[in-house]
């Protein structure tokens, strides 16, 4: 007996300190009540919290290696919804004006004595309504609340020095880590880590609660404070995990290929291909995929990718050939962690890949003078790959405007154009990450579109780069061609459980050509109409 438990014991802290070890950015590290129930504002005084209570009109003191209050002071006025700290005092934004009455807002900022809350200046807030407060060593930051922006300003007098749009559409609280601006989102129930030149969302995790609005950062970890919970958060902010997979979905799809000939000639031959998925991060087939009528042949492409192939010969008119994939698999929502300054350089990308996935062809045109162009325009004298990609990114969907026109055409046309689908917006960004020196490829799927049991016959098409320490990081230029940074920035590193890939390929395939899912190749008698379509129908498991 005592061996087992002495064995189990020595499992149980193995357990704990792997899941320690592989912790993910916004994991709760530790929690502490809070003093009041309406937090609204949270900084870091080189020692110790503070934090701003809207009900009490209290700012408390709160030592961060237990949660309990050292020091308390009245707020300087009636509404507090921000804190900051300067190195010296604290800085408390108010939408009340210091007047108590209704729907008053006319925000004010406060410095404040921390000592004994004495007022020792006030400022117009660039905003009626701010909403967090954040220090960046020259100036402050607030969000505003009721045009979605988020605003740096003078402390000397309010002058705003520069904005850019919210994450999202309800911006809470705010920390600035030194470099990211910190910004926690309430009906999200989301943090972002902000790049402070042009607002981009480079980094999204979970909020540790329902109602997240008041963060700070230590210097080492995030603080969050939530306001259904009542409750103090340490969260974890920077760790050798790269991703995190959440959100198992257990499900099967048959892919139906059917082939009909109409006639009145006969189809001499034909021949399919089926794309066959395989195990990635963002899913695991269960189990070996079953082919009806049985698969007696399976090719490897160009891109390493595997299909089951099918002949059959002598089609008279009226009749039809069906092949029924059946997949039963796993799939999860998958966020990579990326921080771009732990991205490697160019010159670190293994040369396979390299070679591989730089190739150019008649599809990407990589020398043409329009995507040459739109590079340079892009990206300038940008040396680090991350920032190479995402600026490639965010030029692609302010110049694209998604429309499925039909066909896919060169990816300079397309840029032209400025119009395109999935694929082509897929083209166009990976003949432009090439072009920059970063590798590209995409990856084909079977979409769930709405209800678990489902039927697709769109499919969906992204893009994979390779970046220096992180491996693959998928791309979704159309996906994220939308206003909201959040989006923007949820298409740049993020993977949703609806998506089964079938196919990845870096260009021209042999056997699928430029398509992906499958393909289909005959011959016939003059005059003979052949029509093939294809659908994938999901089941949850």
């Amino acid at each position: 007996m005592r061996i087992f438990i002495t064995s189990a014991f020595i499992l149980l802290i193995a357990a704990f300190n792997n899941t320690y070890s592989y912790a993910w950015t916004g994991e709760i590290i530790s929690s502490y009540n809070l003093p009041g129930k309406f937090p609204t504002g949270l900084t870091y005084d080189g020692k110790n919290i503070w934090l701003a209570d809207r009900m009490l009109d209290q700012l408390f003191c709160i030592d961060p290696t237990n949660g309990k209050v050292i020091l308390s002071i009245k707020s300087p006025a009636y509404w507090p919804t921000g804190l900051a700290w300067d190195g010296k005092n604290l800085w408390n934004a108010d939408v009340k004006g210091g007047i108590p009455l209704a729907e008053n807002y006319n925000g004010k900022i406060y410095e404040i004595n921390p000592a004994n809350g004495t007022i020792l200046n006030v400022i117009q807030s660039p905003s009626p309504t701010p909403r967090g407060l954040a220090w960046d060593g020259k100036y402050l930051w607030c969000a505003d609340n009721s045009k979605d922006e988020i605003i740096q300003f003078s402390a000397e007098d309010g002058t705003t020095i520069r904005s850019f749009k919210a994450p999202a559409s309800d911006a809470q609280g705010l920390a600035f880590d030194g470099k990211y601006l910190w910004i926690s989102d309430r009906i999200r129930n989301e943090i972002y880590m902000v790049d402070t030149t042009f607002g981009n969302v480079v980094l999204i995790t979970d909020a540790p609660g329902p109602f997240t609005n008041a963060l700070c950062y230590d210097g080492q970890f995030l603080w969050a404070a939530d306001y259904q919970n009542d409750k103090l958060y340490k969260l974890k902010v920077r760790d050798e995990e790269q991703y995190r997979k959440t959100n198992e979905r257990k499900a099967g799809i048959n892919f139906i290929y059917q082939g009909t000939n109409y006639g009145p000639g006969k189809v001499n031959t034909l021949d399919v291909y089926i794309a066959m998925p395989a195990d990635r991060t963002n899913q695991k087939i269960d189990n070996t995929t079953e082919f009806s009528p049985s698969c007696k042949e399976t090719v490897t492409d160009k891109w390493g990718q595997k299909l089951a192939h099918y002949s059959f010969k002598n089609i008279v008119a009226g009749e039809s050939e069906t092949i029924e994939e059946k997949i039963s698999f796993s799939v999860w929502d998958v966020r990579w962690f990326i921080y771009p300054e732990n991205v490697g350089t160019l010159d670190k990308i293994p040369e396979d890949i390299r070679k591989k996935y730089i190739e150019n062809n008649e599809k990407y045109h990589l020398d043409h003078a329009v995507i040459k162009e739109a590079v340079t325009k892009a990206t300038g004298t940008e040396k680090n790959p991350f920032w190479i990609a995402r600026k490639l990114f965010n030029y692609l969907i302010a110049h694209m405007k998604y429309e499925m026109t039909g066909g896919w055409n060169t990816a300079p046309a397309v840029l032209e154009r400025e119009t395109g689908s999935c694929s082509e917006y897929s083209f166009v960004y990976i003949s432009l990450c090439r072009a920059a020196g970063i590798p590209a490829r995409y990856v084909g799927s079977l979409a769930m579109r709405g209800d678990a049991a489902a039927m697709d016959d769109v499919y969906h098409r992204w893009v994979e780069i390779y970046l220096p320490s992180y491996g693959w990081v998928p791309v979704d230029p159309s996906g994220g061609d939308n206003e909201c940074p959040r989006e923007q920035g949820d298409a740049f590193g993020s993977l949703e459980n609806r998506f089964l890939i079938t196919t990845e390929g870096g260009g021209a395939s042999e056997y699928l050509l430029w398509n992906y899912n499958s393909q289909d190749f005959y011959t016939s008698e003059p005059k003979t109409f052949y029509v093939s379509e294809t659908f994938a129908d999901w089941e949850p498991k």
